[in-house]
């Protein structure tokens, strides 16, 4: 289908020449490339960039910087419920961004130092990244 992207399914292959010749750049960047360099995929870039999307769990994060907080603490920084600081947490947890430590009947949050030293280096590679500037034969 000239002028159009083939899609892929996450775990699939598809034969680097063939790209190169659609020159289809999403494709070769996104599903080659960009996992190769951060080594995971892109669906676990998506859930991480997901949480960092959103103000209140930026916030939780700016908090956890300064080290380990019982949920009781952030509850009462952010005055809010427990319910809806759970939610924000569970999201951060399941991105990999913070991991949790029960301790009684309190739960302890921290940041994942291994997956923000992750997003650190892809976020390194993407400012290496240099934008090409031969002109494409499909342009005008």
């Amino acid at each position: 289908m000239p002028g159009r992207s083939p899609v892929l399914q996450e775990g699939t292959r598809t034969n680097i020449l063939t790209v190169a010749v659609l020159t289809d750049q999403y494709l070769l960047i996104y599903t080659i490339i960009m996992p190769q360099v951060v080594g995971k995929d892109i669906g676990r870039l998506v859930a991480i960039f997901h949480a960092l999307s959103d103000k209140t769990r930026l916030r939780i994060i700016a908090c956890l910087k300064d080290g380990e907080q019982c949920v009781c603490d952030l509850t009462e920084m952010f005055k809010t419920g427990q319910s809806r600081l759970s939610f924000h947490l569970r999201v951060l947890k399941e991105a990999g961004l913070v991991r949790d430590r029960p301790e009684g009947r309190w739960i302890y949050y921290t940041l994942n130092e291994e997956t923000l030293e992750e997003l650190h280096e892809l976020m390194d590679w993407i400012g290496k990244t240099r934008p090409r500037s031969t002109k494409r034969e499909c342009c005008p």
